[in-house]
């Protein structure tokens, strides 16, 4: 491996550097978009359950936000439950206040993988474009333009193939983890919708009486 690295020189570098960070950021968002982490699958009929007859206590909106992303969100909307005679427009406008917060977490760090997805494949063409320029530069060296040292033209390509294959091995996973996290958030932010709208409806009706 390290007889790779050197064969590739210095442009390999930013492309170490970029498959570091895209693993980290890979284990990271990983762990952070488990579906317990984020939307458990019972969460709000277990919630709509609890509160069937009335609101629960403050400890109990406490140990829901702390439960997960989605536990976070319903608490926010039974938070807002509990002023005197809430309105639908007020229900909404908590649940939509922390499911935008709730977005932002989910997709904390997508954009960097994203961006190394797009930017690897460019830093492999870059030493590409160095090795060639090493190779050309190497066959003119010679007198009248011509000869060259060979050694010279066997790392200006190696330079050139390295560079070009380790950007693809970057760039080809950090685009696939990409795509899959985008997707899993894009479910978790329609199972949060979903979970919002039904809240809403149970907490209208639960407070109707009052009215």
């Amino acid at each position: 491996m390290l007889s790779i690295l050197q064969a590739a020189g210095w442009p390999i570098i930013p492309l170490l550097l970029c498959s570091v960070v895209a693993l980290a950021l890979i284990i990271e968002r990983a762990l952070s978009l488990r579906t317990a982490r984020v939307a458990p699958p019972r969460l709000v009929d277990e919630v709509i359950s609890v509160t069937r007859a009335n609101l629960p206590s403050t400890d109990t909106i406490t140990k829901l936000s702390e439960n997960s992303t989605l536990g976070n969100v319903l608490a926010h909307g039974l938070q807002a439950a509990t002023d005197p005679r809430p309105s639908e427009e007020h229900l909404r406008g908590a649940l939509e206040a922390a499911g935008r917060q709730a977005m932002y977490q989910l997709e904390r760090n997508l954009n960097a993988l994203g961006t190394i997805a797009a930017a690897a494949p460019l830093l492999g063409l870059l030493g590409t474009v160095i090795g060639m320029i090493e190779i050309f530069g190497a066959s003119g060296a010679g007198p009248s333009g011509s000869g060259g040292n060979p050694q010279e033209l066997a790392h200006g390509i190696s330079i050139a193939l390295y560079n070009t294959a380790f950007g693809l091995i970057v760039a080809i996973p950090s685009l696939i983890a990409y795509r899959h996290f985008r997707g899993r958030v894009d479910g978790f932010a329609l199972q949060m919708e979903l979970a919002a709208d039904r809240l809403v409806s149970h907490l209208i009706r639960l407070n109707a009486p009052r009215r």
